[in-house]
Order: C-alpha cells, then structure tokens, then sequence
C-alpha cells in the first residue's frame, strides 16, 4: 500500500516548549486514524498535533534515526 510522510508537532500549551519538537509520522494513504504514532514511538490523539508542511523548529531525533531513506521519483533510494 501507498504510503505517506507527514510531519507534525505537538500543538502549543499540550506540552512544554522544549517538547514540541517536529515528528515524523507514516501514514496509509486514503486512512483517517484516531491516533497517530509517530516513528519514535510517541501516541498523539485528536487535537494534540499541528500538521506542518515543512520541518519545523527542533526535530525529534529519534524520528529521524528511525525515517526511512529518501526515494527518487523512480522509486528507487537515493544514494549519499
């Protein structure tokens, strides 16, 4: 199945400012989930997360160990 890269953090006043960092979440297209789990294992419920369109602020580390390799348009990995 298709699936999605989304970024998301905490919204602001759910947790302290050094904890709104940016998460990496994948997503089945075409799904709606009542809670999402980001790749570093952290649960969000509805109303807890502002969707991003681009990183921003402090990244989760732990989500960007665990993201999967780029892909080019082709479908293959991209090389380093």
């Amino acid at each position: 199945m298709d699936e999605l890269l989304v970024l998301a953090r905490p919204l602001r006043g759910t947790v302290g400012e050094t904890r709104r960092v940016c998460h990496v979440f994948v997503l089945p297209r075409g799904e709606k989930p009542t809670r999402l789990t980001a790749l570093c294992g952290t649960e969000f419920g509805p109303g807890q997360l502002e969707l991003l369109d681009r990183p921003t602020g402090m990244p989760c580390v732990a989500c960007l160990r665990n993201a999967p390799p780029p892909r080019l348009l082709d479908g293959k990995e991209a090389s380093a």
